[in-house]
């Protein structure tokens, strides 16, 4: 394997790793999975979750600082994390008198999980 193409490996098994341990921090907060690595409409969330009738649609960020995954939310993601939770709720039409909320959680080696409600604001319209 070329140097790119290893880097490109460790990267994606670093960010999978990364949703699984958020998912188990949540898990122990008390919310309810609903869905990993859901993609649609040119977007990607990392977990979708419920507690109560909160629905938190979650992007997990890895970072070996974790002040560098703190800055990592990017105009750019947001837009496209935002069509992909609208996507999810055309398809869920329950979910429409809940509370909906884009919340992130950050992961760094030897260091808690953060979880950051409302991370940021979801573009609806």
């Amino acid at each position: 394997m070329t140097d790119a193409t290893e880097r490109r490996r460790t990267t994606f098994l670093r960010g999978h790793r990364a949703e699984r341990i958020a998912l188990l921090f949540l898990l122990l907060k008390g919310y309810r999975p609903l869905a990993r690595r859901y993609a649609a409409a040119g977007g990607e969330i990392d977990l979708i979750v419920m507690r109560g009738s909160t629905i938190a649609f979650i992007e997990v960020k890895a970072r070996g600082l974790m002040e560098d995954a703190l800055s990592s939310i990017t105009a750019t993601k947001r837009r496209r994390f935002s069509r992909a939770a609208r996507a999810w709720l055309s398809r869920h039409p329950w979910a429409a008198d809940k509370t909906w909320r884009a919340d992130a959680v950050f992961v760094a080696p030897r260091r808690w999980p953060q979880h950051v409600e409302a991370a940021f604001e979801l573009e609806m319209s």
